[in-house]
């Protein structure tokens, strides 16, 4: 049993009724081996159910703990979100799972992308890149600024935080990619390292291209067993198929199918929703009955 220690809600983005959750939960030997870029995978009951990654956020060995963030997006994670709290047991929670991002010293910049819930996974990669003492620049974005989070998070492990949103609410109007490119324009680019959505990271792979810089990026397919087993996990690279479970989550972005990968992603979306809406009207009821 993992305990949760601490629970915040980090945004609500109120057009698809999602949340995005931060929970602590403690896991000494998770913490201890954990590296970054590497994930879990938990489930809310131990004998069925469905079985979600999520990329270890943070992490504290000395103190045993680690740090998930996840979106409402679905009925496993919503039900997650309300029925789970500090002081409860997550029955299943297995990891640390996948390789670890290859941190090395580099001679000019790192440039990390994070896009929507993508911002959390790449939080322990900057503060990686930082550590060893690379110099670091960091690109957060989100729709609106609601939708934010991690931004003192991020300023603390980077040379420089750039913060965009598509409505400019808060810090540059823009997408991620246009910061982006400026950059790859104006200075030494060493590596970039794309989060976020599958079609973010598409684009931030387009937008490095033309500069040839590498660019790495962290899928977040359809997963089951986290073993390599199920094959659910499956992506083309560079014409091979690959198992991000075992054999990512991190891939040289210019051999990435996305669009295969995205069409992929799609294949349990009818039922998802299903799901997700039964789900709902349960929680109404039960708040209804209360």
């Amino acid at each position: 049993m993992h305990k949760i220690l601490e629970k915040k809600q980090l945004s609500y983005d109120k057009e698809r009724d999602q949340s995005v959750f931060y929970y602590k939960v403690e896991a000494p030997e998770i913490a201890r081996n954990r590296k970054a870029g590497q994930f879990i995978i938990f489930q809310i009951d131990d004998n069925y159910g469905e079985r979600i990654p999520l990329t270890i956020a943070d992490a504290n060995a000395d103190e045993g703990w680690i740090a998930i963030v996840f979106q409402t997006v679905g009925a496993t994670t919503r039900r997650f979100s309300m029925n789970f709290n500090v002081g409860d047991n997550i029955p299943v929670l297995v990891g640390p799972l996948g390789r670890p991002t290859h941190i090395e010293k580099k001679d000019g910049l790192v440039v990390c992308v994070g896009g929507g819930i993508g911002i959390a996974p790449l939080h322990p990669i900057v503060e990686a890149n930082h550590k060893i003492g690379n110099k670091v620049v960091t690109i957060i974005g989100a729709r609106t600024k609601e939708l934010l989070f991690f931004e003192d998070e991020m300023r603390a492990a980077s040379d420089e935080l750039i913060v965009v949103t598509d409505d400019g609410s808060y810090g540059r109007k823009a997408v991620v990619t246009a910061p982006l490119t400026e950059i790859c324009e104006k200075e030494k680019v060493s590596e970039i390292v794309s989060i976020g959505p599958a079609i973010m990271m598409k684009f931030c792979v387009a937008a490095a291209k033309p500069f040839g810089v590498p660019i790495t990026t962290s899928l977040n397919t359809i997963m089951i067993d986290g073993t390599g087993m199920c094959g659910c996990c499956r992506v083309s690279v560079g014409g091979e198929t690959k198992f991000v479970c075992v054999d990512g989550p991190e891939f040289d972005g210019y051999k990435v199918d996305f669009d295969n990968m995205m069409q992929r992603m799609t294949a349990f979306k009818d039922k998802e929703r299903e799901a997700d809406h039964k789900c709902r009207i349960g929680l109404d009821a039960g708040k209804a009955g209360a």
